[in-house]
């Protein structure tokens, strides 16, 4: 347990100081803008992480890790990420856990983030607990992509984890709010599309930098619509 602790702690130590490096463009949709007084669930695909975690200037969010051993040393780098951590799994605990988020959620005024995909995959298969956590917080679900100039892509593994090399650019974007329906196949659905188009789109800010890093993750040359990306100070802390 202590070994286990301890690897957390420096694995969070290690992961601050290099996503401290990381340069990056955050995107971010303007509907969002005028709705930042609503509970924020993010929602985003396994191996899309990293420079998502760069963003140092995020609203107060809390996630959900599993009960494992892995996921106790994941919590404690996690929590030095800056992260409010709930413990739960979809295999044990995991209405438990779900609604213990919600409830932080609404108590502390906390903004969420699932890896809609997990945690077994199959890759881009968005599972309900974001569209649940929603509907339970009255909150919007805010669709994430992200895309890396200079970076590791490990291909082999099933959730295509993308690392971003110290001192790289890194593009982030927020795409357009869903409000959760009465529909949960639909709602899934379209969280899969909008997490996929913000992907899509931020290839596409990186796109004249590194188009052979781009293609490895899947993306083409063609730039897709967006927000603006906008690197001065957000009036309601969002940056």
């Amino acid at each position: 347990m202590f070994a286990r602790a301890l690897a957390g702690w420096l694995l969070g130590l290690v992961a601050r100081a290099w996503l401290a490096t990381l340069r990056i463009e955050l995107e971010i949709d303007p509907e969002l803008r005028a709705r930042h007084d609503l509970p924020w669930v993010f929602a985003f695909f396994h191996g899309t992480q990293w420079p998502l975690l760069a963003w140092r200037r995020r609203r107060p969010t809390v996630v959900m890790v599993s009960h494992s051993a892995d996921g106790a040393m994941q919590s404690r780098a996690l929590t030095l990420l800056g992260l409010r951590i709930v413990r739960g799994s979809s295999s044990r605990g995991g209405a438990r856990g779900l609604a213990a988020l919600v409830r932080r959620m609404k108590r502390e005024a906390l903004d969420a983030a699932f890896a809609v995909d997990g945690p077994r995959g199959p890759y881009g298969d968005a599972k309900p607990g974001v569209v649940l956590a929603a509907r339970a917080a009255s909150g919007i679900i805010v669709p994430m992509g992200s895309a890396t100039e200079r970076g590791k892509v490990f291909a082999r593994a099933w959730d295509r984890f993308a690392l971003a090399w110290p001192w790289s650019r890194v593009s982030v974007v927020l795409g357009a709010p869903l409000a959760p329906s009465d529909d949960l196949d639909a709602d899934l659905r379209a969280v899969g599309e909008a997490i996929r188009a913000a992907n899509a789109r931020a290839a596409a800010i990186l796109t004249p930098a590194r188009p052979k890093m781009l293609a490895s993750l899947g993306f083409s040359e063609r730039s897709v619509g967006g927000g603006t990306t906008d690197s001065s100070p957000s009036p309601f802390g969002i940056e």
